[in-house]
């Protein structure tokens, strides 16, 4: 009895356990996949970034491609799960590094990298010192090992449209929000979104390099949009409330932040007290105590 307990215990842990390998990327349309509601939120699993992919019929255009070579390895990895076709197109919805620095494994294969002109700018200028920095957010040089920065070859300013294999991909610039190049990617048939971090779902998102009006014009625009899913660059599958809620949040932030600095102690003592104001989010509670240093109290780190 016991003997058959134990072999069925070890069944259910075996069993657990290649489902979860087995997760990678959710299928969200007929032929659109996606990385969605990571748990584990390291930096060594690109601070639970998503990423995702489109299927045409000659080929696969990826979006956004984790932080090192590594992740962009463990992304393709899920990918050929589902298929076998050309990567032939790479697009980076910013230019943070947990979502652009693992695009040298697709261009390695022969992908086009499509960005906005301006993540183009900031990875000429900055990207060398970005590989540097990532070391102190918890990555080791073995997990950054292989990284390396590759620029855009395709760009644009506004709006571009791809085309692939009889699917349409729209990219949409519309203000600097979340960051200045920040982009939106749209596939009309599918009413799917991908939001990058121009939206966080149950995540406190980063804000110290945002524009908040313009990322509550770009929010805005997201409303009016006629889509039925929508991927946020970090946290689960989402729809139009969950834009309406950030929204909501970066505004309550920022005014409070603003409120509350100038009579402020340090960073890690307001950032307590403005976690217990702001509404309850899952994951990345970090972020707060990380945004009051970099946008309200740079002088009071």
């Amino acid at each position: 009895m016991r003997r058959r307990l134990f072999a069925t215990t070890l069944a259910l842990v075996l069993f657990a356990a290649s489902a979860a390998q087995a997760q990678g990327l959710t299928k969200i349309a007929e032929n659109v996949y996606s990385y969605v509601g990571v748990k584990d939120d390291s930096p060594k699993s690109s601070y639970a970034a998503n990423a995702g992919i489109v299927i045409g019929t000659d080929g696969v255009l990826v979006i956004d491609t984790l932080s090192t070579a590594k992740e962009g390895k463990r992304l393709l990895k899920d990918i050929r799960a589902i298929t076998k076709k050309p990567i032939k197109y790479v697009v980076t919805t910013h230019a943070h590094f947990d979502h652009a620095l693992g695009s040298s494994v697709f261009t390695g294969l022969g992908a086009t990298l499509v960005g906005h002109e301006l993540n183009r700018a900031y990875l000429a200028k900055n990207g060398e010192n970005m590989l540097k920095k990532i070391l102190t957010f918890g990555l080791t040089p073995q997990d950054v090992a292989g990284t390396r920065i590759v620029l855009p070859s395709l760009t644009f300013t506004e709006r571009l449209t791809i085309r692939m294999g009889g699917e349409t991909i729209e990219l949409i610039h519309l203000t600097p929000s979340h960051t200045p190049g920040s982009t939106l990617v749209y596939l009309p048939r599918q009413k799917v979104l991908f939001a990058g971090d121009v939206l966080f779902t149950d995540f406190h998102p980063f804000m110290g390099e945002g524009d908040i009006p313009g990322w509550v014009k770009a929010l805005d625009f997201i409303e009016g949009m006629d889509v039925t899913a929508i991927i946020p660059g970090h946290g689960p599958l989402s729809a139009k409330k969950d834009v309406a809620e950030m929204r909501d949040y970066i505004l309550f932030f920022d005014a409070k932040a603003k409120e509350l600095a100038p009579t402020a102690k340090d960073a890690a003592s307001l950032a307590a007290e403005l976690k217990q104001l702001l509404p309850a989010r899952s994951q990345g509670a970090g972020m707060i105590q990380y945004n009051l240093m970099i946008k309200y109290l740079p002088a009071k780190k």
